[in-house]
Protein backbone atom coordinates (compact mmCIF):
# COMPACT_ATOMS: atom_id res chain seq x y z
CA UNK A 1 0.00 0.00 0.00
CA UNK A 2 2.90 2.53 0.40
CA UNK A 3 4.33 2.00 -2.71
CA UNK A 4 0.86 2.60 -3.71
CA UNK A 5 1.02 5.98 -2.10
CA UNK A 6 4.25 6.83 -3.02
CA UNK A 7 3.13 6.47 -6.60
CA UNK A 8 -0.28 8.77 -6.08
CA UNK A 9 1.64 10.90 -4.51
CA UNK A 10 4.27 11.35 -7.87
CA UNK A 11 7.24 10.95 -5.61
CA UNK A 12 8.81 8.79 -7.88
CA UNK A 13 10.31 6.31 -4.71
CA UNK A 14 8.43 4.99 -1.30
CA UNK A 15 7.30 7.41 0.78
CA UNK A 16 8.09 7.19 4.18
CA UNK A 17 6.00 10.48 5.49
CA UNK A 18 2.99 10.21 7.74
CA UNK A 19 1.33 12.24 5.38
CA UNK A 20 1.43 10.08 2.51
CA UNK A 21 0.44 7.38 4.29
CA UNK A 22 -1.96 4.88 2.86
CA UNK A 23 -3.90 3.54 6.35
CA UNK A 24 -5.78 0.09 6.16
CA UNK A 25 -9.14 0.47 4.46
CA UNK A 26 -11.16 0.52 7.71
CA UNK A 27 -8.83 3.02 9.79
CA UNK A 28 -9.30 5.25 6.55
CA UNK A 29 -13.45 4.97 6.57
CA UNK A 30 -13.12 5.76 10.72
CA UNK A 31 -11.14 8.42 10.59
CA UNK A 32 -12.69 10.17 7.32
CA UNK A 33 -16.10 9.94 8.71
CA UNK A 34 -15.05 11.46 11.76
CA UNK A 35 -13.71 14.62 9.78
CA UNK A 36 -17.12 14.37 7.97
CA UNK A 37 -19.10 14.41 11.83
CA UNK A 38 -16.62 17.22 12.58
CA UNK A 39 -17.06 19.57 9.60
CA UNK A 40 -20.52 18.41 8.56
CA UNK A 41 -22.41 21.35 10.99
CA UNK A 42 -19.88 24.16 9.78
CA UNK A 43 -20.40 22.87 5.56
CA UNK A 44 -24.69 23.13 5.92
CA UNK A 45 -25.23 26.18 7.67
CA UNK A 46 -24.18 28.49 5.32
CA UNK A 47 -26.57 27.21 2.66
CA UNK A 48 -29.37 27.00 5.49
CA UNK A 49 -28.33 30.85 6.47
CA UNK A 50 -28.16 31.94 2.91
CA UNK A 51 -31.18 30.16 1.66
CA UNK A 52 -33.60 30.94 4.55
CA UNK A 53 -32.19 34.77 4.26
CA UNK A 54 -33.55 34.25 -0.11
CA UNK A 55 -36.65 32.97 0.97
CA UNK A 56 -36.27 29.66 -1.03
CA UNK A 57 -38.81 26.54 -0.14
CA UNK A 58 -37.75 23.64 1.92
CA UNK A 59 -36.91 21.53 -1.43
CA UNK A 60 -35.03 24.02 -2.99
CA UNK A 61 -32.76 24.67 0.69
CA UNK A 62 -32.55 20.81 0.84
CA UNK A 63 -31.06 20.81 -2.66
CA UNK A 64 -28.07 23.51 -1.90
CA UNK A 65 -27.43 21.77 1.26
CA UNK A 66 -26.93 18.35 -1.23
CA UNK A 67 -25.03 20.57 -3.83
CA UNK A 68 -22.60 21.91 -0.94
CA UNK A 69 -21.61 18.36 0.45
CA UNK A 70 -21.15 17.00 -3.05
CA UNK A 71 -18.66 19.92 -3.99
CA UNK A 72 -17.19 19.88 -0.27
CA UNK A 73 -16.23 15.92 -1.56
CA UNK A 74 -15.03 16.60 -4.26
CA UNK A 75 -13.19 19.94 -3.64
CA UNK A 76 -11.68 17.91 -0.55
CA UNK A 77 -10.16 15.36 -2.83
CA UNK A 78 -8.63 17.63 -5.29
CA UNK A 79 -7.03 19.46 -2.05
CA UNK A 80 -5.70 16.41 -0.11
CA UNK A 81 -5.13 13.89 -3.32
CA UNK A 82 -3.98 16.83 -5.56
CA UNK A 83 -3.93 16.74 -9.71
CA UNK A 84 -0.83 17.82 -11.32
CA UNK A 85 -0.44 21.34 -9.65
CA UNK A 86 -3.64 21.78 -7.92
CA UNK A 87 -3.79 20.64 -4.57
CA UNK A 88 -1.67 21.05 -1.46
CA UNK A 89 -1.68 17.78 -0.81
CA UNK A 90 -2.36 17.68 3.04
CA UNK A 91 -4.83 16.67 5.05
CA UNK A 92 -7.20 19.63 4.71
CA UNK A 93 -10.86 19.69 4.60
CA UNK A 94 -12.07 22.33 1.97
CA UNK A 95 -15.61 24.01 3.12
CA UNK A 96 -18.00 26.69 2.52
CA UNK A 97 -16.47 29.76 4.41
CA UNK A 98 -18.71 31.85 6.59
CA UNK A 99 -16.78 34.83 5.38
CA UNK A 100 -18.97 34.88 2.19
CA UNK A 101 -22.36 34.87 4.03
CA UNK A 102 -22.98 38.53 4.63
CA UNK A 103 -21.76 39.46 1.49
CA UNK A 104 -24.09 36.83 -0.59
CA UNK A 105 -27.22 37.26 1.38
CA UNK A 106 -26.78 41.27 -0.09
CA UNK A 107 -26.00 40.17 -2.91
CA UNK A 108 -29.10 37.82 -3.23
CA UNK A 109 -31.17 40.89 -1.32
CA UNK A 110 -30.04 43.30 -3.91
CA UNK A 111 -31.17 41.03 -6.51
CA UNK A 112 -34.80 40.68 -5.43
CA UNK A 113 -34.22 37.27 -3.59
CA UNK A 114 -35.21 33.89 -4.54
CA UNK A 115 -33.84 31.76 -7.41
CA UNK A 116 -33.28 34.77 -9.00
CA UNK A 117 -30.58 35.94 -6.57
CA UNK A 118 -28.83 32.93 -6.72
CA UNK A 119 -28.13 33.46 -10.31
CA UNK A 120 -25.77 36.78 -9.28
CA UNK A 121 -24.16 34.95 -6.66
CA UNK A 122 -23.13 32.26 -8.31
CA UNK A 123 -22.20 35.07 -11.58
CA UNK A 124 -19.76 36.15 -8.74
CA UNK A 125 -18.47 33.24 -7.19
CA UNK A 126 -17.50 31.56 -10.35
CA UNK A 127 -15.58 35.04 -11.72
CA UNK A 128 -13.84 34.73 -8.05
CA UNK A 129 -12.92 31.39 -8.15
CA UNK A 130 -11.20 31.73 -11.51
CA UNK A 131 -9.79 34.54 -10.58
CA UNK A 132 -8.20 33.07 -7.28
CA UNK A 133 -7.05 29.87 -9.31
CA UNK A 134 -5.38 32.48 -11.88
CA UNK A 135 -3.61 34.48 -9.12
CA UNK A 136 -1.72 31.27 -7.60
CA UNK A 137 -0.11 30.90 -10.85
CA UNK A 138 1.66 33.91 -10.64
CA UNK A 139 5.21 33.69 -11.57
CA UNK A 140 7.30 32.63 -8.62
CA UNK A 141 9.33 35.86 -7.79
CA UNK A 142 6.24 37.76 -8.03
CA UNK A 143 3.97 35.22 -5.76
CA UNK A 144 6.55 35.14 -3.40
CA UNK A 145 6.24 38.98 -2.83
CA UNK A 146 2.34 38.88 -2.57
CA UNK A 147 3.12 35.76 -0.04
CA UNK A 148 5.46 38.23 2.22
CA UNK A 149 1.89 39.85 2.95
CA UNK A 150 0.90 36.15 4.92
CA UNK A 151 3.64 36.28 7.43
CA UNK A 152 3.25 34.03 10.56
CA UNK A 153 1.91 37.46 12.63
CA UNK A 154 -0.67 37.35 10.19
CA UNK A 155 -1.28 33.94 9.50
CA UNK A 156 -1.12 33.43 13.10
CA UNK A 157 -3.34 35.65 13.86
CA UNK A 158 -6.03 34.43 11.53
CA UNK A 159 -6.11 31.41 12.51
CA UNK A 160 -6.71 32.36 16.31
CA UNK A 161 -9.66 34.75 14.65
CA UNK A 162 -10.91 31.55 13.60
CA UNK A 163 -11.32 29.73 16.32
CA UNK A 164 -11.88 32.81 18.74
CA UNK A 165 -15.04 33.61 16.26
CA UNK A 166 -16.32 29.88 15.70
CA UNK A 167 -16.15 28.66 19.32
CA UNK A 168 -19.04 30.98 19.93
CA UNK A 169 -20.68 29.22 17.17
CA UNK A 170 -20.13 25.71 19.01
CA UNK A 171 -21.45 27.85 21.91
CA UNK A 172 -24.53 28.29 20.31
CA UNK A 173 -25.30 24.83 19.29
CA UNK A 174 -24.52 23.77 23.25
CA UNK A 175 -27.04 25.81 23.75
CA UNK A 176 -29.57 24.35 21.59
CA UNK A 177 -29.05 25.93 18.16
CA UNK A 178 -29.48 29.83 17.56
CA UNK A 179 -33.60 30.62 16.72
CA UNK A 180 -34.90 27.09 18.26
CA UNK A 181 -38.15 27.65 20.59
CA UNK A 182 -35.91 26.52 23.72
CA UNK A 183 -32.21 28.25 23.34
CA UNK A 184 -30.15 28.41 26.16
CA UNK A 185 -32.44 25.38 28.22
CA UNK A 186 -30.07 23.58 30.48
CA UNK A 187 -30.78 20.31 29.28
CA UNK A 188 -28.56 21.07 25.81
CA UNK A 189 -25.58 22.52 28.11
CA UNK A 190 -26.29 19.18 29.86
CA UNK A 191 -25.28 16.86 26.86
CA UNK A 192 -22.89 19.33 25.50
CA UNK A 193 -21.84 19.33 28.92
CA UNK A 194 -21.36 15.66 28.99
CA UNK A 195 -20.50 15.19 25.33
CA UNK A 196 -17.18 17.43 26.42
CA UNK A 197 -16.57 15.61 29.21
CA UNK A 198 -16.62 12.02 27.16
CA UNK A 199 -14.43 13.37 24.84
CA UNK A 200 -11.79 15.03 27.53
CA UNK A 201 -11.81 11.65 29.21
CA UNK A 202 -10.79 9.96 25.96
CA UNK A 203 -7.73 11.85 25.10
CA UNK A 204 -6.84 12.11 28.84
CA UNK A 205 -6.90 8.15 28.43
CA UNK A 206 -4.09 8.85 26.37
CA UNK A 207 -4.59 5.79 24.02
CA UNK A 208 -3.79 6.72 20.56
CA UNK A 209 -6.80 5.12 19.26
CA UNK A 210 -9.19 6.66 21.27
CA UNK A 211 -7.81 9.87 21.28
CA UNK A 212 -7.67 9.78 17.22
CA UNK A 213 -11.63 9.10 17.13
CA UNK A 214 -12.48 10.33 20.08
CA UNK A 215 -14.91 13.22 18.56
CA UNK A 216 -16.74 10.41 16.73
CA UNK A 217 -17.15 8.78 19.66
CA UNK A 218 -18.37 12.05 21.33
CA UNK A 219 -20.96 12.34 19.25
CA UNK A 220 -22.17 8.99 18.79
CA UNK A 221 -22.45 8.63 22.40
CA UNK A 222 -23.70 12.08 23.03
CA UNK A 223 -26.46 10.67 20.37
CA UNK A 224 -27.58 7.38 21.93
CA UNK A 225 -27.97 9.20 25.14
CA UNK A 226 -29.93 11.88 24.00
CA UNK A 227 -32.08 8.96 21.81
CA UNK A 228 -32.87 7.39 25.07
CA UNK A 229 -33.98 10.16 26.71
CA UNK A 230 -36.33 11.21 23.77
CA UNK A 231 -34.37 14.11 22.36
CA UNK A 232 -32.83 13.09 19.32
CA UNK A 233 -35.37 12.58 16.80
CA UNK A 234 -34.77 10.75 13.55
CA UNK A 235 -38.17 11.82 11.35
CA UNK A 236 -36.94 14.28 8.80
CA UNK A 237 -34.99 10.54 7.75
CA UNK A 238 -38.43 9.28 6.83
CA UNK A 239 -39.23 12.20 5.12
CA UNK A 240 -36.17 12.45 3.15
CA UNK A 241 -35.65 11.38 -0.86
CA UNK A 242 -33.84 8.39 -0.79
CA UNK A 243 -31.20 9.87 -3.74
CA UNK A 244 -30.36 13.64 -5.05
CA UNK A 245 -28.00 14.19 -7.63
CA UNK A 246 -26.78 17.38 -8.24
CA UNK A 247 -26.53 18.62 -11.86
CA UNK A 248 -25.04 21.74 -13.33
CA UNK A 249 -26.65 25.26 -13.13
CA UNK A 250 -29.75 23.68 -11.29
CA UNK A 251 -31.22 27.38 -10.97
CA UNK A 252 -30.25 28.67 -14.39
CA UNK A 253 -28.05 30.59 -16.35
CA UNK A 254 -25.45 32.46 -13.64
CA UNK A 255 -25.61 36.53 -14.35
CA UNK A 256 -22.51 37.99 -13.97
CA UNK A 257 -22.90 41.97 -12.42
CA UNK A 258 -20.06 43.98 -11.73
CA UNK A 259 -20.45 45.08 -7.47
CA UNK A 260 -21.24 41.39 -6.73
CA UNK A 261 -18.51 40.35 -8.56
CA UNK A 262 -16.44 43.14 -6.59
CA UNK A 263 -17.56 41.74 -3.14
CA UNK A 264 -17.22 38.04 -3.98
CA UNK A 265 -13.10 39.29 -5.05
CA UNK A 266 -12.87 40.89 -1.49
CA UNK A 267 -14.24 37.53 -0.46
CA UNK A 268 -11.74 35.47 -1.97
CA UNK A 269 -8.94 37.47 -0.56
CA UNK A 270 -9.45 36.79 2.78
CA UNK A 271 -10.30 33.18 2.41
CA UNK A 272 -6.78 33.21 0.50
CA UNK A 273 -5.26 34.51 4.03
CA UNK A 274 -7.21 31.68 6.34
CA UNK A 275 -6.07 28.84 3.49
CA UNK A 276 -2.28 30.47 3.98
CA UNK A 277 -3.01 30.34 7.33
CA UNK A 278 -4.58 26.94 7.14
CA UNK A 279 -1.93 25.21 4.82
CA UNK A 280 0.96 26.69 7.57
CA UNK A 281 -0.81 25.59 10.52
CA UNK A 282 -1.30 21.93 9.53
CA UNK A 283 1.82 21.64 7.73
CA UNK A 284 3.60 22.11 11.62
CA UNK A 285 0.87 19.78 12.96
CA UNK A 286 1.88 17.17 10.83
CA UNK A 287 5.71 18.15 10.36
CA UNK A 288 5.87 18.84 6.62
CA UNK A 289 7.58 21.63 5.36
CA UNK A 290 4.89 24.28 3.70
CA UNK A 291 6.78 26.30 1.02
CA UNK A 292 5.53 29.07 -1.41
CA UNK A 293 5.04 26.35 -4.21
CA UNK A 294 2.83 24.54 -1.68
CA UNK A 295 0.15 27.13 -0.44
CA UNK A 296 0.48 28.26 -4.25
CA UNK A 297 -1.13 24.91 -4.77
CA UNK A 298 -4.24 25.24 -1.93
CA UNK A 299 -5.06 28.59 -3.63
CA UNK A 300 -5.24 26.83 -6.95
CA UNK A 301 -7.53 24.31 -5.08
CA UNK A 302 -9.30 27.27 -3.58
CA UNK A 303 -10.41 28.95 -6.93
CA UNK A 304 -10.66 25.73 -8.52
CA UNK A 305 -13.47 24.42 -5.88
CA UNK A 306 -15.08 28.02 -6.01
CA UNK A 307 -15.67 28.19 -10.00
CA UNK A 308 -16.46 24.77 -9.69
CA UNK A 309 -19.19 25.56 -6.57
CA UNK A 310 -20.42 28.00 -8.49
CA UNK A 311 -21.11 25.59 -11.72
CA UNK A 312 -22.35 23.12 -9.24
CA UNK A 313 -24.85 25.50 -7.23
CA UNK A 314 -22.90 25.90 -4.08
CA UNK A 315 -20.69 29.03 -2.63
CA UNK A 316 -17.14 29.85 -1.80
CA UNK A 317 -14.66 27.44 -0.75
CA UNK A 318 -11.86 27.75 1.92
CA UNK A 319 -9.57 25.01 3.85
CA UNK A 320 -11.77 24.19 6.98
CA UNK A 321 -9.98 25.33 9.97
CA UNK A 322 -12.01 23.14 12.11
CA UNK A 323 -10.70 19.98 10.88
CA UNK A 324 -7.22 21.37 11.06
CA UNK A 325 -8.06 21.34 15.10
CA UNK A 326 -8.96 17.78 14.18
CA UNK A 327 -5.73 16.59 12.52
CA UNK A 328 -4.28 18.03 15.88
CA UNK A 329 -6.36 16.56 18.34
CA UNK A 330 -6.38 13.20 16.62
CA UNK A 331 -2.77 13.44 15.57
CA UNK A 332 -3.82 11.00 12.27
CA UNK A 333 -2.02 13.07 9.72
CA UNK A 334 -2.67 11.11 6.39
CA UNK A 335 -4.06 12.77 3.87
CA UNK A 336 -5.69 9.57 2.39
CA UNK A 337 -7.85 10.04 5.33
CA UNK A 338 -9.05 13.32 4.16
CA UNK A 339 -9.53 11.88 0.41
CA UNK A 340 -11.48 9.10 1.75
CA UNK A 341 -13.75 12.06 3.82
CA UNK A 342 -14.45 13.67 0.49
CA UNK A 343 -15.68 10.44 -0.90
CA UNK A 344 -18.11 10.21 1.86
CA UNK A 345 -19.39 13.66 1.61
CA UNK A 346 -20.10 13.22 -2.66
CA UNK A 347 -21.94 10.05 -0.81
CA UNK A 348 -23.79 12.24 1.32
CA UNK A 349 -24.35 14.98 -1.48
CA UNK A 350 -25.84 11.88 -3.36
CA UNK A 351 -27.86 10.66 -0.59
CA UNK A 352 -30.50 12.77 1.09
CA UNK A 353 -31.46 10.03 3.76
CA UNK A 354 -27.88 9.40 4.95
CA UNK A 355 -27.20 13.37 5.46
CA UNK A 356 -30.76 13.58 7.77
CA UNK A 357 -29.18 11.13 10.27
CA UNK A 358 -25.76 13.20 10.30
CA UNK A 359 -28.34 16.10 10.77
CA UNK A 360 -29.98 14.15 13.60
CA UNK A 361 -27.30 14.66 16.24
CA UNK A 362 -28.95 17.17 18.58
CA UNK A 363 -27.29 20.62 18.66
CA UNK A 364 -26.25 19.81 22.06
CA UNK A 365 -24.25 17.47 21.29
CA UNK A 366 -22.88 18.61 18.49
CA UNK A 367 -21.95 21.95 20.09
CA UNK A 368 -19.81 19.76 22.89
CA UNK A 369 -17.90 18.44 20.53
CA UNK A 370 -17.64 21.46 18.32
CA UNK A 371 -16.14 23.81 21.25
CA UNK A 372 -13.20 21.52 21.75
CA UNK A 373 -11.81 21.40 18.18
CA UNK A 374 -12.93 25.36 17.58
CA UNK A 375 -10.69 25.82 20.52
CA UNK A 376 -7.99 23.70 19.54
CA UNK A 377 -8.22 25.74 16.53
CA UNK A 378 -7.21 28.85 17.90
CA UNK A 379 -4.25 26.67 19.66
CA UNK A 380 -3.27 26.15 16.29
CA UNK A 381 -3.45 29.61 15.66
CA UNK A 382 -1.25 30.57 18.77
CA UNK A 383 1.54 27.68 17.55
CA UNK A 384 2.51 30.05 14.87
CA UNK A 385 2.48 32.75 16.45
CA UNK A 386 4.98 31.11 18.85
CA UNK A 387 7.17 31.78 16.13
CA UNK A 388 6.81 35.49 16.38
CA UNK A 389 8.94 37.93 18.40
CA UNK A 390 6.35 38.90 20.72
CA UNK A 391 9.00 40.91 22.83
CA UNK A 392 8.51 43.34 19.69
CA UNK A 393 6.37 45.27 20.66
CA UNK A 394 4.75 46.60 16.65
CA UNK A 395 3.89 42.20 17.10
CA UNK A 396 2.17 42.65 19.72
CA UNK A 397 0.01 45.69 18.97
CA UNK A 398 -0.50 43.70 15.24
CA UNK A 399 -1.83 40.90 17.19
CA UNK A 400 -3.86 42.45 19.77
CA UNK A 401 -5.35 44.96 17.74
CA UNK A 402 -6.17 42.56 14.95
CA UNK A 403 -8.20 40.24 17.93
CA UNK A 404 -9.86 43.56 18.82
CA UNK A 405 -11.39 44.21 15.65
CA UNK A 406 -12.21 40.53 14.79
CA UNK A 407 -14.64 41.02 17.82
CA UNK A 408 -16.23 44.24 16.93
CA UNK A 409 -18.96 42.80 14.76
CA UNK A 410 -20.32 40.38 17.33
CA UNK A 411 -19.58 42.91 20.27
CA UNK A 412 -21.15 45.81 18.54
CA UNK A 413 -23.75 44.34 16.07
CA UNK A 414 -25.56 47.43 15.71
CA UNK A 415 -23.16 49.16 14.30
CA UNK A 416 -23.62 47.56 11.27
CA UNK A 417 -27.16 46.93 11.27
CA UNK A 418 -28.48 50.28 11.71
CA UNK A 419 -25.60 53.13 11.28
CA UNK A 420 -23.78 51.81 8.59
CA UNK A 421 -24.10 51.71 4.73
CA UNK A 422 -25.89 48.24 3.40
CA UNK A 423 -23.30 47.45 0.82
CA UNK A 424 -20.66 48.25 3.42
CA UNK A 425 -22.12 46.23 6.42
CA UNK A 426 -21.92 43.39 4.23
CA UNK A 427 -18.48 43.63 4.03
CA UNK A 428 -17.32 44.73 7.24
CA UNK A 429 -19.45 42.65 9.51
CA UNK A 430 -17.61 39.53 9.72
CA UNK A 431 -15.38 38.86 12.36
CA UNK A 432 -12.90 36.96 10.37
CA UNK A 433 -13.27 39.92 7.58
CA UNK A 434 -11.89 42.74 10.13
CA UNK A 435 -9.56 40.47 12.03
CA UNK A 436 -7.41 39.10 8.95
CA UNK A 437 -7.73 42.91 7.32
CA UNK A 438 -6.40 44.60 10.27
CA UNK A 439 -3.44 41.65 10.46
CA UNK A 440 -2.20 42.49 7.53
CA UNK A 441 -2.60 46.32 7.50
CA UNK A 442 -1.23 47.13 10.29
CA UNK A 443 1.64 44.69 9.78
CA UNK A 444 2.22 46.57 6.50
CA UNK A 445 2.69 49.72 8.81
CA UNK A 446 4.79 48.57 11.75
CA UNK A 447 6.98 45.55 9.99
CA UNK A 448 6.36 46.33 5.88
CA UNK A 449 7.58 43.37 3.63
CA UNK A 450 10.20 42.70 6.04
CA UNK A 451 12.94 42.52 3.97
CA UNK A 452 16.11 43.07 6.01
CA UNK A 453 14.40 44.04 9.41
CA UNK A 454 16.94 44.13 12.00
CA UNK A 455 14.99 42.01 14.03
CA UNK A 456 14.62 39.11 11.72
CA UNK A 457 15.82 35.56 12.10
CA UNK A 458 19.02 34.61 10.70
CA UNK A 459 18.12 32.45 7.41
CA UNK A 460 19.32 30.87 4.54
CA UNK A 461 18.07 32.60 1.48
CA UNK A 462 15.23 31.40 -0.51
CA UNK A 463 16.31 28.90 -3.39
CA UNK A 464 14.46 29.56 -6.37
CA UNK A 465 15.09 26.45 -9.25
CA UNK A 466 15.40 27.58 -12.71
CA UNK A 467 12.60 25.71 -14.09
CA UNK A 468 9.09 25.16 -12.77
CA UNK A 469 8.12 21.47 -11.28
CA UNK A 470 6.83 19.52 -14.16
CA UNK A 471 2.92 19.74 -14.62
CA UNK A 472 0.95 16.20 -14.42
CA UNK A 473 -0.06 14.05 -11.33
CA UNK A 474 3.59 14.00 -10.09
CA UNK A 475 4.38 16.24 -6.88
CA UNK A 476 6.69 19.21 -7.54
CA UNK A 477 9.83 18.22 -6.82
CA UNK A 478 11.49 18.73 -3.28
CA UNK A 479 14.58 18.57 -3.63
CA UNK A 480 14.88 22.85 -3.81
CA UNK A 481 15.98 24.43 -0.41
CA UNK A 482 13.22 23.93 2.38
CA UNK A 483 11.56 26.43 3.92
CA UNK A 484 13.90 28.66 6.15
CA UNK A 485 12.59 28.81 10.22
CA UNK A 486 10.17 31.45 10.41
CA UNK A 487 10.95 35.20 11.03
CA UNK A 488 10.73 35.50 14.76
CA UNK A 489 9.37 39.31 14.11
CA UNK A 490 7.16 37.97 12.12
CA UNK A 491 8.01 40.16 9.29
CA UNK A 492 8.68 37.86 6.62
CA UNK A 493 6.97 33.88 5.72
CA UNK A 494 8.65 30.96 6.12
CA UNK A 495 11.91 31.20 3.21
CA UNK A 496 9.49 30.11 0.22
CA UNK A 497 10.42 28.09 -2.79
CA UNK A 498 8.51 28.30 -6.24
Amino acid sequence: MARVAARLSGSGEQSTHPVDEVLPLPQLALYGFQHVLAFYAGAVIVPIIVGGALGLSTEQLVYLINADLFTCGIASIIQAFGIGRIGARLPLIQGVTFTAVSPMIAIGLGAGGGTAALLVIYGAVITAGLATFAFAWLPARAFRAVMRLFPPVVTGTVITVLGIVLIPVGLNDAAGGLGSPDFGDPKHFAYAGGTMLFILVLMKLGRPFLSSIAILLGLVGGTAVAFLLGDAKFGDVGRADWVGVTTPFHFGAPKFEWFPILLMLIVMLITMVETTGDTYAVGDIVGKDVDSETVARALRADGAATALGGVLNSFPYVAFAENVGLVRMTKVKSRFVVVAAGVFMIVLGMLPKAAAIVASVPHGVLGGAATVMFAMVALAGIQTLAKVDLKEEKNALVIGVSLAFALLPATVPVLFKEHMDADLSSLLNSGVTLGATAAIVLNLIFNGLGKGDAHRAEEPPAVIPAQPAPAGPAEPAEDAAPAAPAAEGGTTAPAPTA
